[in-house]
């Protein structure tokens, strides 16, 4: 995991002490991550986030915004990134209010060059997760929506549960053409197995409520 972190990962360094950001860069290269460093929250938050798998090391107290006040913009924005904070003396209440906000890890400085790269690989781990899940599902929503109208019809109430002679009296169809539509579907889904079927719309479940495109909330409207 680790090797492939460092061929394609991003540190993104939040710090208005330039020694601080070169320290950090220097530390973070010599290990093959790749940096990018930022002055003020403000600039960062122009910027955006990188496209890649990444994390922040953020000073907590930082010019104009703070680094709670940019963990607080990014949560505003539905923007999922992992935080490591670094305060330049133990702050206990701010440390549990960027805990309990998200944060990876909150580091006092001076903290050991080891305990910084152990928190930063955590949050880089995290988040090659999160987007490698946002990846299939991304992919599994591209096939679904390459099915028919019918065949997502049939596919959904198969996950859901539903025998060939039900879905055939709620659609009006017969039970041949049920079994059809059924094979397409899964045939379009890549799914091995109905139990696969099934795993593949379950993840659309995590959508959101505002998502139109949920299979389970086409089912429900339906029904």
């Amino acid at each position: 995991m680790k090797e492939n972190l460092t061929r394609e990962a991003i540190v993104v360094v939040i710090d208005d002490d330039a020694s601080c950001r070169t320290a950090l860069k220097e530390l973070f290269e010599s290990i093959g991550l790749k940096v990018k460093l930022y002055a003020s929250g403000s600039a960062f938050l122009e910027d955006g986030i990188p496209d890649t798998t990444s994390c922040l090391v953020i000073d907590v107290k930082l010019p104009e915004k703070s680094g709670l006040k940019v963990q607080e913009e990014l949560a505003k924005a539905a923007i999922q990134v992992p935080i490591v904070f670094v305060a330049a003396h133990g702050e206990i209440p701010v440390a549990v209010r960027a805990m309990k906000a998200g944060a990876v890890d909150f580091l006092t400085k001076p903290f050991r060059s080891q305990e910084l790269l152990d928190a930063v690989y955590s949050a880089l781990e995290q988040d090659g997760l999160r987007r490698a899940a946002q990846q299939r599902r991304a992919t599994l929503r591209q096939r679904f929506e390459s099915l028919s109208t019918r065949e997502q019809e049939v596919a959904v109430r198969v996950a859901a549960g539903k025998l060939n002679k039900q879905i055939a009296a709620d659609l009006g169809l017969s039970e041949i053409m049920v079994k059809v539509h059924r094979a397409h579907a899964m045939q379009k889904m890549q799914a091995k197995s109905l139990a696969d079927l099934v795993r593949m719309i379950d993840l659309f479940d995590t959508a959101t409520a505002q998502d139109r495109n949920n299979p389970r909330d086409q089912l429900n409207a339906a029904t």
